[in-house]
């Protein structure tokens, strides 16, 4: 979640970003009021008769072996035909720029877009779920296996991160207990390589494609991953999912989401005891993140940034009131 001052349009960084990859600059701008910024700011733009998505992330937001690490294992995912997004070459042969503007400093980096429709609009009928935990199963049966030469930081490194930003603006003595209580609870649990590796963190609904031709999932944006037990990757789509069902059919589709994790990885029914902890974790980062996101006051904010202040403080203490 980036810092509110990154949240503006701005059309000309994306097209200093696209020119790294597109030599042909015409009708160029014609996407880019679709812009989305949260994380990052992303921007569409056709090349090759295709659409493709220019992400800037700017440097002193991020941590390069975060950003590098993820292309690294997106490439591995897909050399075992694993149906993760295409990350494309810049004009320079490099899958990741850095470029340095009037506006700051940026990772920039292309992808394709993917094949289906967000499995959110779908209507997630029990195939679709079976398929959906599938790909979550095939996703960490294959992470299990990974051995990166560049590694993303681990749970253990965001909970440093979280320590320092807490300290640093000042939190509730609430979020303080909350991040030691934590801290210790996962300082006690078991790792091996069957419970434990790089999650994807944000395996929720927006994230997923359905392609109904080919009845398979197509997953985008892994910069959020870190190395923490696999279980914390159902937890978020366990929650996720109650967004769109009422009860009777969260637990169903639950069971059926689980039903099709397995047919690729083994979940222990002592990791799944465990998923009230790691939404305690969950709840812990996002109520950082928000914290940091919303350091900075900025001059003149327009109405529309006030709303996503407004929304932010809301779930911010919703959390909050979680731990009190």
């Amino acid at each position: 979640m980036l810092k509110l001052k990154y949240l503006f349009f701005n059309k000309n960084l994306a097209v200093d970003g696209i020119r790294r990859w597109k030599t042909e600059m015409n009708n160029v701008e014609e996407l880019l009021p679709y812009f989305r910024i949260s994380s990052n700011a992303i921007y569409p733009f056709l090349n090759n008769d295709k659409i493709c998505f220019l992400r800037l992330a700017p440097v002193e937001e991020k941590i390069k072996d975060n950003e590098y690490g993820e292309i690294e294992f997106i490439q591995y995912l897909r050399e075992h035909n694993f149906s993760a997004l295409t990350p494309l070459p810049s004009l320079n042969g490099q899958l990741i720029e850095i470029i340095k503007t009037e506006w700051g400093t940026y990772f920039a980096s292309v992808f394709e877009r993917v094949e289906g429709v967000p499995i959110e609009d779908t209507d997630l009928n029990d195939n679709i779920i079976f398929v959906y935990g599938k790909t979550l199963g095939t996703l960490h049966r294959l992470a299990s296996d990974f051995r990166p030469s560049v590694k993303k930081w681990t749970y253990e490194d965001v909970l440093e991160w979280i320590e320092k930003e807490l300290g640093l603006y000042g939190a509730q003595t609430a979020a303080m207990n909350e991040y030691i209580e934590v801290k210790n609870l996962l300082e006690t649990l078991p790792k091996n390589k069957k419970n434990f590796g790089l999650v994807h963190y944000d395996f929720e609904p927006d994230n997923i494609f359905y392609d109904v031709e080919t009845e398979t999932c197509n997953v985008i944006d892994f910069e959020d991953g870190i190395y923490h037990w696999f279980a914390l990757d159902i937890e978020q789509v366990f929650d996720s999912l109650a967004e769109f069902m009422d009860e009777e059919r969260v637990a169903v589709a639950r069971k059926m989401f689980l039903n099709g994790y397995c047919t690729e990885f083994e979940i222990s029914s002592d990791m799944l005891a465990l998923l009230p902890v790691f939404r305690r974790f969950i709840d812990l980062y996002s109520y950082t993140r928000i914290m940091h996101s919303t350091s900075e006051i900025l001059d003149n904010e327009p109405d529309w940034l006030n709303k996503i202040k407004e929304k932010l403080n809301w779930k911010k203490n919703s959390i909050l009131a979680k731990w009190s």
